[in-house]
């Protein structure tokens, strides 16, 4: 099982970290390791001092696939969810000026928060979906998949020319304006379409 991330896909956040917008998709991977293990506190890793929440809809793979054509994509997930990929900002911040890869900033242990799913036939439209975090019971970020820059069937598509995708598989794909640091004792709460999806204790 493989995470698979795609970086700057909403033009919002594109802006508030004043980054260039790509003309592709951008693409990481989180490995296996990087899951934050259920009902379990995230804690703030002793490297970073500023370690930020990004919210994200995710989409699990549910069938082998490569070089998928984009009218197909829908045929490879029936399940959406809301998690967290977490980052050390300012690590991250330091890979980046010297032009390194952002793994360790973006893949430690317990970077990736993967909450409830949806079967998406309960849900409208994948491309017209919802979802918020609260950040000790307020709105930090809110968003909606329709002002993605790619949708979820045109990441399904691109990322399979790079990576067979496998049964399990997890797709984050990206995050809206409104990231930021997290502190001790905080709430994390993410709820998709209205329906919360986890609730995190930051330690």
């Amino acid at each position: 099982m493989k995470i698979i991330c795609i970086g700057r896909n909403y033009t919002d956040h594109i802006k508030e970290l004043e980054n260039e917008r790509p003309q592709e998709p951008v693409i990481f991977l989180k490995p296996d390791t990087s899951l934050l293990l259920k009902n379990q506190p995230f804690f703030i890793p002793p490297f970073s001092e500023d370690v930020h929440y990004e919210v994200e809809v995710l989409v699990r793979i549910n069938r082998i696939g490569k070089h998928i054509q984009e009218k197909f994509s829908h045929k490879y997930y029936d399940e959406i969810g809301l998690g967290i990929d977490f980052t050390a900002r300012d690590l991250q911040a330091k890979l980046k000026a010297k032009g390194l890869p952002w793994e360790k900033a973006k893949a430690f242990d317990g970077a990736a928060v993967v909450g409830a799913w949806i079967s998406k036939s309960e849900l409208p439209n994948v491309d017209d979906l919802n979802f918020q975090m609260k950040k000790n019971n307020e709105i930090v970020q809110s968003g909606t998949t329709s002002l993605m820059l790619w949708k979820i069937d045109e990441i399904i598509s691109y990322v399979s020319q790079f990576f067979t995708l496998k049964i399990g598989d997890i797709i984050f794909t990206g995050t809206p304006a409104g990231v930021g640091k997290v502190s001790e004792n905080d709430i994390l709460e993410g709820s998709l379409e209205g329906r919360k999806m986890f609730s995190i204790k930051v330690k």
